[in-house]
């Protein structure tokens, strides 16, 4: 028997002559379609809350709306919102786009070097069509894949994309679905994945229509970003396909690599087998039918090694998380803040645990959480591990938007740069960090529902109250807080955000290069010094040359040990204090003693050192 690939039949299909539309609305007694210069329209039961009719003369390009019960909504399985949130939808077929990656197949995640980046603010278009003429530089740096943050059709412009509510409706002002279509196959032709960021735990306050047509919501639980998706409540059987859908939608008509799943720990669901479990098996699945390899990624708070556990083993079976216990390790070692969450790191112990494990907290005591937290990851590879220095959420959620070169300068993020880019797991860059962008990025929105705008102004105030940044919170709403959230992206060639920009090409170079560095392939070994402030860490791999890092985030050079597991002439490959790359040099060009049990070696201040044995390179 031929199993087909599976295609969306719920919103408007083109069928023939007409088009097919359908439904699922329980909450409803009567249901009409009503088409933009041709009258309203019945449409049937068929049973289970949905409704269906094939509409004659409709076509693609057709605009609509729902009656129900005499009130005018959008389509919940919309395609395109022209209008916004509170306009009409619009028919689309897919099939009319001409797709020119027909020989692209995808990317594993030990191959994934992620570059997150915000469509509004990476480009000064702020469109989809403004991320084309950037491609190639990425690539060229050593990008793999691009990560675009959330497009579902948004209130207004500005917004990060957590407030979407047409879940299957690229974001109008950034373009549209064609144009969308155009980014993925442009990006394939330069040999990037693309993954898409998807909100499955909460839609946005404005313009949310869905609860209109049935019960997509529970009151069982509750989120901090509003009502929690039905996902094991009566008649959530729906509500499931509809997310499912909407997964399989992305990776169907869009093309999309892989899946970034929002705050999968705002996703409650205790059925028998997980929405998780069949939305990466669903995904998997038609990926497989198409002849692609597609990832499903979450980010989770819990530091739960079931996330990316295999199903025989109890776990949902994604291909990665988010590890974001490395980024606060980094950030409280550099920055030396200790409010928040940060309160459960600080010095280089936790950096160096986080380089030998992917949870620092694997069960043991929090401080900030007053409990215990996550469970050892053992026997899990270190691909399935996304960290970062960055990232939206690590900038964006600060009171102003600080990013780490900002913060504490160009030595340190050329130190936190390495520990990233030598660290065993698939690396993510937040757009702009390549060089050391200073502007912040900012929280902004651009809502049109003023009480709801006073609600935000007040929420960001009340989040920062536990890391004591104060009430001088830049306004969400205001243009001006989007404009500051820009990249300059004419820094990457002036100064030391020149010296950043060569240094993240070529640790990019040395992480393809060298199989040590391939995350999965190699062993780790660390060694750290708290008082001393230094982590050494030793890759190494049966098929190729291992290597020696060596990282001061002390204020002073030390003098660190240098012992190696493979003694030999070891030589120095790249130093964060290089003078190409905006440093004061100073790093010895080679171990002394060959690596040997006694082997000390100078590292200049906040800096990092990269030894490679001689005749292994």
């Amino acid at each position: 028997m031929t199993v087909r690939a599976w295609s969306l039949s719920r919103g408007a299909t083109v069928v023939g002559d007409g088009v097919r539309f359908s439904v699922w609305a329980p909450n409803a007694t009567r249901l009409a379609v009503q088409i933009e210069g041709a009258g309203t329209h019945p449409l049937a039961p068929s049973g289970g809350g949905v409704f269906e009719e094939t509409i004659r003369g409709a076509r693609a390009g057709t605009d609509y709306r729902y009656v129900i019960d005499d009130t005018a909504v959008p389509d919940p399985v919309s395609r395109y919102q022209p209008a916004g949130v509170h306009g009409p939808s619009r028919v689309v077929d897919p099939s009319q786009y001409r797709w020119t990656d027909g020989a692209w197949r995808g990317l594993t995640m030990a191959d994934a070097v992620i570059y997150e980046l915000h469509v509004g603010t990476f480009s000064a278009e702020g469109t989809f069509r403004g991320v084309l003429p950037h491609l190639r530089e990425l690539r060229e740096l050593g990008i793999t894949a691009i990560e675009i943050m959330p497009v579902a059709e948004f209130p207004g412009s500005r917004n990060w994309g957590y407030d979407g509510v047409h879940l299957y409706a690229p974001q109008s002002t950034y373009g549209g679905p064609e144009e969308l279509r155009a980014l993925v196959d442009a990006a394939h032709a330069e040999g990037l994945a693309v993954i898409l960021d998807v909100v499955y735990n909460h839609l946005g306050p404005e313009g949310n229509y869905v609860g209109s047509f049935g019960p997509y919501f529970t009151a069982r639980y509750t989120t901090p970003w509003g009502q929690a998706l039905n996902y094991d409540d009566a008649q959530c059987d729906e509500v499931r396909r509809f997310i499912i859908d909407n997964a399989l939608y992305w990776v169907t008509e869009f093309h999309v690599d892989g899946l970034r799943l929002d705050a999968i720990h705002g996703i409650f669901d205790f059925s028998p087998r997980h929405i998780l479990r069949d939305l990466a098996e669903s995904v998997h699945n038609q990926a497989s039918l198409l002849g692609r390899q597609v990832v499903v990624i979450g980010e989770s708070d819990l530091n739960d090694p079931r996330v990316v556990r295999t199903p025989d083993a109890c776990g949902y079976g994604l291909d990665g998380q988010w590890a974001d216990d490395l980024h606060h390790g980094i950030h409280a070692a550099l920055t030396g803040e200790k409010n928040g969450y940060y309160a459960d790191f600080g010095g280089v112990t936790p950096v160096a645990t986080a380089l030998r494990t992917p949870f620092v907290f694997d069960g043991r005591y929090s401080l900030y959480r007053k409990r215990r937290h996550g469970a050892p990851a053992t026997g899990v590879p270190a691909d399935r591990f996304v960290v970062c220095i960055q990232n939206h959420d690590q900038v964006g959620n600060r009171a102003f938007g600080d990013r780490i070169a900002a913060l504490v300068g160009f030595p340190k993020s050329r130190l936190a740069a390495a520990l990233l880019l030598l660290s065993p797991y698939v690396p993510l860059l937040f757009m702009g960090e390549e060089y050391g962008e200073t502007n912040p990025f900012q929280y902004f929105v651009s809502h049109g529902d003023p009480e709801l705008i006073d609600a935000v102004r007040k929420g960001r105030r009340k989040e920062f109250e536990h890391f004591g940044w104060g009430d001088d919170v830049p306004d969400p709403q205001a243009t001006e807080t989007f404009e500051r959230s820009r990249l300059d992206r004419r820094r990457r060639h002036t100064g030391e955000h020149a010296g950043m920009y060569a240094l993240y090409r070529d640790l990019l170079r040395l992480r393809r290069r060298t199989p040590a560095l391939h995350p999965g392939r190699g062993e780790a070994r660390v060694a750290h010094d708290e008082r001393d402030g230094w982590i050494t860490l030793e890759l190494t791999s049966d098929q190729g040359p291992p290597l020696l890092a060596v990282f001061n985030s002390s204020d002073s050079e030390r003098h660190v040990p240098a012992a190696t597991s493979a003694p030999g002439a070891w030589r120095l490959v790249l130093s964060t204090e290089g003078e190409m790359y905006g440093g004061r040099g100073g790093a010895p060009a080679c171990l002394p003693e060959n690596g040997g049990p006694t082997a000390t070696v100078v590292v200049p201040a906040a800096s990092a050192s990269v030894y490679a044995r001689e005749n292994d390179r």
